[in-house]
């Protein structure tokens, strides 16, 4: 299956497909110099199936991780391309999680103002969610994502197959962010992740996700409105993330960053598909702790924060609260 994200000269194909992987040549443009980052947590395997497909590949692998995501391993990836004569016609593939994808964007966002990425999400999360949209990224002094760029992808190969190999928690920290854009978009999905098996029907929940997000972007390119509410979960959900040190995975941070933020008959469904879902439904964090992890978030604007607030499934709400009663939200979710 293929979606087709309308974005003008920044159009490109969402490919769907169980063995697009190793069909890459048939999808991507390959013959030339292509830089493949991949992490040591994904299968070896992928990144060199893809490698096979080009005339000159060099592959990176970083460490798994959120700590990938630095100027460290920016400048190395950057100083391979420089090193090995990458120009301007020359190409990015990332094979992997957010994190891979987030890091190579960024790179082939900065290398000679800007060449071609290609994106090959091995997760969950970010089949459904960042492998989309051109966010790119690195954290910086603690601070996610706070350094980066919007730089669109050519082309997205999605191939199921792939999550044959993930540990359920991963499948589990994907499935938070289909539940956010389901939660905020479409009552029909979330009812539809409450009452099927989720793993037999993964295919549907990850072109469902990727329908709705696509949509969003296809309106709000540069996040200037609409794609905002896609934040659902996220500005708590980035506090607990600083704060957890890498003891939780970024969607298991926006399941419990979405409790918060909505009425108490639609956190209790929230709450079910969760725990359904295998995903926390609370923390031993100090909320002060918390608190001060968010008054760094990119959302603050002032003394205000703006926050996305789901008053029913499938519907959402854009709000401006002050900083002390945002303190109060917390504490009152999260207190013990």
């Amino acid at each position: 299956m293929t979606l087709h994200m309308n974005l003008a000269q920044n159009s490109y194909d969402i490919i769907i497909e169980h063995g697009a992987l190793r069909q890459s040549d048939k999808y991507l443009s390959l013959d030339r110099k292509i830089l493949i980052v991949t992490d040591n947590g994904v299968p070896n395997e992928y990144a060199q199936t893809v490698a096979g497909f080009c005339k000159t590949p060099y592959i990176v692998t970083v460490p798994q991780g959120e700590g990938s995501k630095s100027f460290a391993c920016l400048e190395k990836l950057l100083g391979v391309m420089l090193q090995n004569g990458f120009s301007r016609t020359d190409a990015v593939v990332a094979v992997g999680g957010g994190v891979v994808g987030d890091l190579a964007g960024f790179a082939a966002s900065a290398f000679m103002r800007g060449i071609d990425f290609y994106n090959i999400p091995t997760t969950l999360l970010s089949m459904v969610d960042s492998s989309i949209g051109g966010k790119t990224a690195i954290n910086y002094m603690g601070i996610k994502n706070c350094i980066g760029a919007f730089h669109q992808p050519k082309k997205v190969l999605i191939d199921p197959d792939v999550l044959q190999t993930l540990p359920k928690r991963q499948l589990a920290n994907g499935l938070a962010e289909a539940i956010k854009m389901a939660a905020t978009f479409d009552a029909e999905l979330f009812s539809y992740i409450e009452e099927s098996n989720i793993e037999e029907n993964l295919d549907t929940i990850i072109i469902r996700s990727l329908a709705i997000k696509k949509n969003v972007v296809e309106q709000d390119e540069k996040e200037s409105g609409l794609r905002r509410v896609l934040n659902f979960g996220h500005t708590i959900g980035h506090g607990i993330e600083s704060c957890a040190m890498g003891n939780l995975y970024h969607g298991e941070c926006v399941a419990l960053g979405m409790l918060p933020m909505c009425p108490p008959a639609v956190k209790e469904r929230i709450l079910k598909v969760l725990k359904k879902s295998g995903l926390p439904t609370g923390i031993d964090f100090n909320p002060e702790t918390v608190f001060k992890a968010v008054t760094h978030d990119k959302k603050r604007d002032g003394d205000c924060l703006r926050i996305v607030y789901v008053p029913e499934i499938g519907t959402y709400e854009v709000k401006t609260v002050g900083i002390m009663e945002f303190k109060n939200t917390i504490e009152e979710a999260f207190a013990k």
